[in-house]
């Protein structure tokens, strides 16, 4: 039987790097884009030519019933959201729009057009929020704390009430932070990164310092790399388990610690001083980061910690890339990024 996938979400970080997955495979590959005046598929670059991309949006579900109906789909991977936690205060209605209601008329649409495919939908340890145990598992109780993590949470529960209720090959997938060269630019490891390295550049020029300002330093986060997430997300698929899976790497770290590696791989000398809103960090007397109210949430997030023994156990799934090295990876590409 040809396989055939249908991605959501192509364009973005884990969407090229399933992508490449699934042609390595031998997967014919279809996925969504929205409609843009700029061009949003450069992370698809150098594969362009092996996929096929429609135009289409999570809130259009005419437009996803044409598609799945056209493509017949044997698998598909549902990525697209609007992800980013911060924005999802500022833009609360489109988030939910999107996130949850997008995914419900995926999956009826789904339901329509070819049930006899596998979905895997992709959610978030955002679902844990104010977490109510440490570590968070696939039976733990869910506090979403931001517009985002309230909309997956109703995906999430959708998800499993269509499986459930037609008896539909659909997957859930807990993804804990997952990171890489890829990641979207707003996103608070990349713009450390990227960040830094403008930093770098303007030291080695002679020029004037901008400091990156960023919000709360302290919160802590299970930090792993993308392309092994997503292989995880292949797995997941695969299994004949119809069942919700946690990825992630059972160590949590701060984003002054990611922060400090980063500043090492550069080889930038760090000196924290002040407390609060005027904590600063300085490089030979030179402030380099400071602390914005602007980049706190409304709502805070203080701790997410997982724990991948179902998927290890069921799946053989492990993460490969440590928390050290995954930093390393993203410094070294930005410092050559222009």
């Amino acid at each position: 039987m040809k396989k055939i996938a249908f991605i959501t979400g192509i364009t973005g970080q884990d969407g090229s790097y399933l992508t490449e997955l699934l042609l390595e495979k031998g997967y014919e590959v279809h996925g969504m884009v929205r409609r843009s005046s700029t061009i949003n598929t450069k992370r698809l670059d150098h594969i362009f030519d092996k996929i096929t991309l429609h135009y289409g949006d999570m809130t259009d579900s005419l437009c996803l019933d044409k598609l799945l109906s056209t493509i017949k789909p044997t698998e598909i991977y549902h990525l697209a959201a609007q992800s980013h936690v911060k924005v999802s205060f500022e833009m609360p209605e489109y988030t939910g729009e999107v996130d949850a209601l997008g995914t419900l008329k995926l999956l009826e649409s789904f339901r329509k057009n070819c049930p006899d495919a596998k979905l895997y939908n992709a959610c978030t340890s955002e679902l844990y929020g104010k977490v109510v145990e440490t570590p968070q598992t696939e039976i733990t109780p869910f506090y979403p704390r931001s517009p985002y993590g309230v909309a997956k949470l109703y995906a999430f529960w959708i998800a499993k009430n269509y499986r459930e209720s037609y008896d539909l090959k659909i997957k859930n997938g807990i993804l804990f932070n997952h990171e890489s060269e890829r990641r979207g630019e707003t996103f608070v490891t990349r713009k450390i990164t990227l960040g830094l390295a403008k930093i770098k550049k303007q030291i080695q020029n002679g020029q004037s310092i901008t400091p990156l300002k960023l919000g709360n330093l302290y919160s802590k986060r299970d930090w792993g790399y993308a392309p092994d997430y997503v292989y995880g997300m292949y797995l997941i698929n695969q299994s004949d388990l119809n069942e919700d899976f946690v990825l992630s790497t059972n160590e949590t770290h701060t984003t002054k610690e990611f922060i400090e590696l980063a500043t090492k791989e550069c080889g930038l000398n760090l000196e924290w001083k002040g407390e609060g809103l005027n904590e600063k960090a300085y490089h030979n007397g030179q402030i380099i980061i400071e602390i914005s109210e602007k980049y706190f949430r409304p709502a805070e997030v203080d701790l997410l910690l997982g724990d991948y023994s179902k998927a290890k156990n069921l799946l053989g799934w492990e993460p490969k890339v440590k928390f050290p090295e995954l930093v390393e990876k993203m410094m070294k590409h930005d410092l050559n990024f222009e």
